[in-house]
């Protein structure tokens, strides 16, 4: 058996170029995406005056929105059996969004643009991560999304770096890095129309037939979905982390570098964590994250002053590198080939579920009770979820 982190020669050969496209694509996405999305919990407090609980709101429903349509549009992409079409109409409304940030008046409309750069995300996510696992063999997937995310979050440090020099560029103007954000964005959608190929669909699908149900995918996948779901509700937006840098004593910049040195870690590792995957199995490594997600969410919730914190924010890069494509690559190895966006959909939809408590759980407790609070939650939801999917791995 080949367990190597080598893509297959020749008849692979232009699935290996499909995920080095797609990566391409995500990292101008990202950098647009990451110009905003740091500066956008300081848009809202700083410049509309929102509360921290209404920053736990957008966030949630934002994030909820992208998780619920990946179940929809995985499924639906199964069935149509075009995994591009799906991506690009995504990528699109993301770009679009960017605009609508910079337009925003109040924090109203800041939920309204956030929903439709969600939307987009929601529609894209499953039929591309399909897309990636169907350009790979099952034993490559891990390097194979380890590589995508590696290259989606170097667009993660570009993008703030950008933003923060922009900032003093326009003189600490949000809305113009709004604006500007637009660019890179369009640029990752004529990358996509141009580059990724769709790959030749061998498996259809008996029916349009829908199902919630994951019994269907079998045991494995069941277990993890649980384990998953009771980690997600602990889960809270990443802006809370940027809110919590702020609290101890960073400043706006020093923030926006902090989450600058979480995105190079998780950029670096992501695909050589991919790789241990493909080695050594997916599971020893998932169950390490959950680990590491405790440890760094106690240490947040602990934290007095800005070296502790400082010193997280690369830790929860590790994190990242750690679970995010090797879950999804775990979850197509569970299921059967002709439902793996519908799985990941699936997956998507119920951890968001989580996510939409998560959130606004999290704005709650740090108005009402102290903003360690979030992240005492975070660390427990976490270490439950690690133990649940310890015990029942087999």
């Amino acid at each position: 058996m080949n367990t190597g982190a080598h893509f297959p020669p020749e008849k692979a050969l232009p699935g290996r170029r499909n995920v080095i496209a797609l990566g391409l694509v995500s990292m101008f996405n990202d950098m647009a995406s990451e110009m905003a999305y740091p500066i956008i919990p300081l848009f809202l407090t700083l410049t509309l005056g929102a509360p921290p609980a209404v920053v736990g709101v957008i966030e949630g429903v934002a994030e909820a929105t992208a998780n619920f349509l990946k179940l929809i549009s995985g499924w639906l992409s199964d069935r149509v059996r075009n995994r591009k079409r799906f991506v690009a109409v995504g990528y699109l409304l993301s770009a679009v969004a960017k605009v609508g940030l910079a337009l925003s008046a109040s924090w109203v409309h800041v939920l309204g643009a956030r929903f439709a750069d969600r939307f987009g995300k929601g529609v894209r996510t499953s039929a591309r991560d399909a897309l990636i696992a169907e350009s790979t063999l099952p034993g490559e997937r891990g390097s194979a999304f380890g590589l995508h995310r590696a290259l989606d979050t170097a667009g993660a440090v570009i993008g703030p770096l950008t933003a923060l020099a922009l900032l003093g560029l326009f003189g600490g103007d949000f809305r113009l890095v709004f604006f500007v954000a637009a660019v890179p964005a369009c640029v990752g959608v004529a990358l996509l129309m141009f580059l990724v190929r769709e790959p030749a669909h061998g498996i259809h699908p008996a029916s349009f037939r829908f199902s919630l149900s994951p019994a269907r995918y079998g045991r494995r996948f069941k277990m993890f979905l649980i384990a998953s779901a009771l980690f997600a509700v602990g889960n809270s937006s990443d802006a809370f982390l940027l809110l919590r840098a702020q609290s101890v004593g960073f400043s706006v910049n020093a923030t926006i570098l902090l989450y600058v040195a979480f995105n190079i870690v998780y950029s670096l590792l992501s695909f050589p964590m991919g790789r241990l995957a493909d080695r050594f199995g997916k599971m020893p490594v998932l169950l390490g994250s959950f680990v590491l997600f405790t440890a760094v969410y106690g240490g947040l919730g602990i934290a007095s002053g800005p070296t502790l914190v400082g010193l997280l924010f690369p830790v929860y890069g590790l994190y990242m590198a750690m679970s995010e494509g090797i879950g999804k690559a775990y979850i197509v190895d569970c299921v059967p080939s002709s439902e793996k966006a519908s799985a990941l959909g699936l997956f998507a939809t119920l951890t968001g579920v989580g996510t939409l408590v998560a959130s606004p759980l999290a704005g709650y407790l740090w108005s009402a009770i102290a903003p360690a609070a979030p992240f005492y939650l975070g660390a427990v939801c976490a270490a439950g979820a690690g133990i649940l999917l310890f015990v029942t791995r087999r």
